[in-house]
């Protein structure tokens, strides 16, 4: 499944908070994320910044015009993961808040071992 890529103007977001809030960055599914021990607690998909929160604060955080629990697909909504919405992403401060709630939750969760390398399987000589 192809995936619309993230506006410049919001990678360079946050690219730039991430830093500021804490955690690890990566990519995941070919956009920026955030990690703490091995735990994603936000990331980009699309056109939206996605956080992962606790249920109080994910409560709290519907409660807000124009935020949605995160959808990847239609009708996939996930229980633990909410779109900011879009009229935040203009408030750096706001959005930098919601990422280190983000985080302190990320940080409650237990740590993920990494998972080990695979090795790359012969590859089979061609012949001539």
């Amino acid at each position: 499944m192809k995936f619309d890529k993230s506006p410049h103007w919001l990678v360079d977001l946050f690219r730039a908070l991430q830093p500021e809030v804490g955690g690890d960055p990566r990519q995941m599914f070919g956009y920026p994320a955030a990690f703490i021990d091995g735990q994603m607690y936000g990331g980009l998909f699309g056109d939206g910044l996605i956080l992962r929160l606790g249920e109080a604060d994910r409560r709290a955080l519907l409660s807000l015009p124009g935020a949605a629990p995160f959808s990847p697909m239609p009708g996939r909504a996930s229980s633990k993961w909410v779109s900011l919405p879009p009229s935040m992403l203009e408030d750096e401060e706001a959005v930098k808040s919601w990422m280190r709630r983000a985080l302190a939750f990320a940080k409650t969760l237990p740590p993920k071992e990494p998972k080990p390398k695979r090795k790359a399987a012969p590859r089979a000589k061609k012949k001539r």
